[in-house]
Order: structure tokens, then sequence, then C-alpha cells
């Protein structure tokens, strides 16, 4: 008989009556009064084990047993008694009445519960082997896998192959800083590791591989940013022969099959477009963060005439522009948020933040509360 025959969280009612050997961790283990239960965990979920003293062996190891030990369970699948299903698991309508329990490994008692959400991240990294059985970190690396997984099925079905490139390679003056590799039978000379594929990928384009994809480690010798580690895997793909649109179709279409297929999320068909102008125009930025739905009033026109030279000056300027940005409910805005906003925007270089609080609308200029209203106009 082979080792293991299902797995444990696949372990459901249509193995009514069947044997099952199980291989897996104990999740929980609890005696209720001369009736053991153990949850047997594996990478696909959890399954009752149910040891009675009727088989004395196998109810003389349960007793020994506790959480995080490795074991092995030969039984029987049985329905759970009525009104003590568990909805949640997909074994949770059946439990395996254990005939056989062989210890492949103990465990000294865990430093942390793994259902415990409340542990620092040095917790989890010194028990980091405790930390990748935890339901969340396991999720994340199977997302992973159908993420790329995914990717790789739609790469295939439009034309693109496989190609690896070497990673040791010749350092070139790219923007980032090389991770080097010193040679042993060149003394003094270092081999670079690739930021990315860059240095191959005319050279495969010019050699007639007009559709090629890489999932491939890049390195930066670089400062941590929120967006940059020392080593991230990439998404690589290069193409000959198709204009910015149709490029912009396929990757796009990519993105949405992979959101589908892996976390059931229905993007929208097509993507919403903006062009950098208009990005620019309205955000400040080419790439606005669209949850943020402030955007500039532009003040330009009103502001030529005034006396305030700082708007004037911009406004008049060849290029120039002056803009504001509604804040609904800003009204209410103490004048320390305030303050403490002028600190902030310091940080980006702007020498002050102007303000203009409308206490009352309907009083006009009396109704406005500021330190610029009075070199203002009343067009203004």
């Amino acid at each position: 008989m082979s080792m293991r025959t299902h797995y444990c969280g696949l372990t459901t009612e249509a193995l009514l009556g069947q044997t099952v050997s199980l291989c897996g961790w104990v999740h929980r283990r609890r005696d209720h009064g001369g009736v053991i239960f153990i949850d047997l965990r594996d990478r696909e979920g959890l399954v009752q084990v149910v040891c009675d003293p009727d088989r004395a062996d196998v109810f003389k190891s349960a007793e020994s047993v506790r959480n995080e030990f490795c074991l092995r369970i030969t039984g029987v699948v049985r329905n759970r008694p009525e009104g003590t299903g568990n909805a949640n698991l997909a074994s949770g309508k059946i439990e395996v009445l254990c005939h056989q329990l062989e210890v492949l490994n103990p465990s000294v008692t865990p430093p942390f519960q793994l259902d415990d959400d409340n542990l620092s991240e040095t917790t989890r990294l010194t028990h980091r082997v405790l930390d990748l059985r935890r339901p969340q970190m396991q999720n994340n690396l199977r997302l992973r896998y159908k993420v790329s997984m995914e990717v790789r099925k739609f790469l295939d079905s439009n034309g693109f192959i496989d190609i690896e490139t070497p990673m040791l390679t010749k350092s070139t003056p790219e923007g980032a800083r090389d991770y080097l590799v010193p040679s042993r039978v060149n003394a003094g000379e270092f081999f670079a590791l690739p930021q990315s594929p860059q240095l191959f990928k005319q050279l495969l384009m010019v050699a007639n591989f007009d559709r090629y994809y890489q999932i491939t480690k890049c390195f930066r010798d670089e400062d941590l940013r929120a967006d940059r580690q020392p080593e991230f895997t990439q998404i690589d793909c290069e193409t000959s022969f198709m204009n910015e649109q149709e490029i912009r179709d396929l990757f796009e279409g990519m993105i949405r099959l992979v959101f589908k297929n892996t976390l059931n999320i229905d993007l929208p068909d097509p993507f919403p477009v903006m062009d950098w102008a208009k990005a620019m125009y309205l955000y400040g930025s080419d790439k606005p963060d669209m949850r943020v739905k402030l955007a500039f009033t532009d003040l330009t026109e009103v502001m030529r005439d005034v006396d305030f030279k700082v708007f004037s000056g911009a406004a008049n300027m060849e290029g120039g522009r002056v803009v504001g940005l509604r804040i609904p409910g800003g009204g209410a805005m103490p004048r320390s948020e305030i303050d403490a906003y002028t600190q902030f925007v310091a940080i980006y270089g702007a020498k002050g933040l102007a303000y203009i609080k409308v206490n009352d609308a309907a009083k006009g200029r009396d109704g406005l509360q500021s330190p610029i209203v009075k070199n203002l106009h009343d067009a203004a």
C-alpha cells in the first residue's frame, strides 16, 4: 500500500467507507473523555481523525501526540455524527476512524499557534519553517504559482517561447548598481548579476526570436524602497513587429485573464485609458493614484491680474499655471492640521501652502478665511 493515498483537505464524503492513508501535521489534538480527536493538516487543508479506546495501541500513540507532530494515519472514512459537521472545511462532513497511527516525526512545543494572527515579524522569521506552514503563507505561495502558470499558458497561446539567458554576464552602464561575482579563473575580474535580461533582448530579436519571455530573477544593489528589493522576479516579454496598441491590448488581456483565473476577479474590459497630457493636467503626475479623488482646478486665467505676484507671476509665465485642490469638507479642518500640511509639502520643495477655507459661501469674501484673500480681487 502506498504511503499516502489522499490529501487530508481533499478527503470528502465521496470516500465514505473507504480506507485511506494520510500524512500531515497535527494542527490540534482534543481529548474528549476517552475519545481523542486529531485535526490533521497538510497543504490542502484539515481532516478530523478519531482515535477511540477500542484500539489500544492506536489510542496509546494518540495520547502522546501533540501539536505539529508529523503523522501517518490509516483509517476508514465515515460520516460525522449529526450536528457536528464543519461547513468551513471541504472535509467537514466526514471524519477518519484511525486504525493505524505512525509518528513520523515528533515535535517540541511550538513557540506559537499557527492560527495566531498577532505575530511579530521577528518571531515569524526566527521560526520561518513554522511561519511557512501558516495558511496565509501557504496561500501566498500557491497564488504566486498560479499566477506564474496562467502567465505561461497565456503567453504560450500567443506565440511566445520561454528563452533562458545567462545570469553571469558583463556589467552594462545602466541606471542601477550591479551585484558583482568575482571570477576565480580570471583574478581581479568580475561577472555582474543581471538587473534584467537587457543585454540579450536585441540579440534575440534580431536573431528572429520575435516573441520570447522569461519569468526571471533580477538583481539590483540599491537602497531598499517600497518597490525595490535586492532581488526580485520579473515577467520579461520581448516582441517584434507589433505597434503600441497591439502590445497594450495583448498584455491587458493577459492581466485580465490572470486576475480572473487566480482570484476570480473580473477586471474592466477594456481598461480605463488616460493619456499623459490629461494625467499631468488633472493630477500633476504621470502615474496618478485613481483611488484619490482629488483633481486640480485650473485657476490660471483668474489669477493673471491679481496683485499677489506669487500667483500672477506664475499665471503670466510662458508655460506657467496656477491650480488649486478643492477639498470636500475641508472647511472643518483645524488650523493646526493645515500648518502640518504646510510642513509636509516643504519636503517636496514647496515654499509654502496657500489655503482658503470656505466657512459660508453665501457671504462672498466675508465667508472666506485665509491669509491670502486680501491679495485677491473680487472676481478671483
